[in-house]
């Protein structure tokens, strides 16, 4: 089994920041991508960041120049710096990972719980 864990959600007015942690945890061989995606009330799940095992990222066009992930692969964790909020940013954040377990045989995808983030005065 596999799980993943956010941390680090919460309310913050406009402008300000916060920086979202995940942990992976379980029987875990290997990490492919891992990324963070979000959902506010009556919306779809979308895009925010991915980050390869490389380092190679990739941001959401409303996102971009505001939010940084990075991770740590020794540890299993990725993590989203969220800069210059906007109300708008608000949402339940997901994390995701595509890992290799020894319990299957191919990478799947994994999701956590999420974290809520509220952007407001």
């Amino acid at each position: 089994q596999v799980q993943l864990v956010e941390s680090g959600g919460g309310l913050v007015q406009p402008g300000g920041s916060l920086r979202l942690s995940c942990a992976a945890s379980g029987s875990i061989i290997s990490i492919n991508d891992m990324g963070w995606y979000r959902q506010a009330p009556g919306k779809g799940r979308e895009l925010v960041a991915t980050i390869t095992s490389g380092g190679i990222t990739n941001y959401g066009d409303s996102v971009k120049g505001r939010f940084t992930i990075s991770r740590d692969n020794a540890k299993n964790m990725v993590y989203l710096q969220m800069d210059g909020l906007k109300p708008e940013d608000a949402a339940v954040y997901f994390c995701n990972a595509e890992v290799l377990s020894f319990v299957l045989t191919a990478p799947i995808d994994y999701w956590g719980p999420g974290t809520q983030v509220t952007v407001s005065s």
